[in-house]
């Protein structure tokens, strides 16, 4: 994501997955989380993934969604997206919503495929150094 982000480079490239797994702990404080995984069984490899969860005010959030180049358009994250949805429904989510990093705009042809449309768009300071 760092190289389509026109802002905050330097938060991607220091993104771990140590520290990512940290804020998205602590986003699912008093909520539920779940981590779907897409492997492709004869190459015995992980292929994708999606990170979703339902926080305490029933706020079903997609928190991150990743799917390797080579298995691009191949209908994986639909389905990952689709169980997300599902099981967001079936723990009582009253609203859901997902962010999408400034740079990574293609992306809403997918999302909206589900019902996501752009709302707002949050600015942030950019510290001078």
């Amino acid at each position: 994501m760092g190289e389509r982000s026109s802002h905050f480079k330097e938060h991607f490239v220091n993104m771990t997955w140590a520290r990512r797994r940290s804020e998205l702990l602590k986003k699912a404080t008093g909520g539920q989380m779940r981590i779907d995984i897409a492997f492709d069984d004869k190459a015995n490899l992980a292929v994708g993934y999606l990170v979703s969860s339902v926080n305490s005010e029933k706020v079903g959030s997609v928190k991150s969604i990743f799917i390797s180049e080579k298995y691009r358009g191949l209908g994986i994250g639909d389905s990952l997206m689709c169980k997300a949805l599902v099981w967001m429904d079936e723990n009582g989510a009253s609203e859901k919503v997902l962010e999408v990093t400034v740079g990574n705009e293609q992306v809403y042809g997918f999302y909206r495929r589900y019902g996501f449309l752009p709302r707002q768009t949050l600015l942030k300071q950019v510290k001078k150094a």
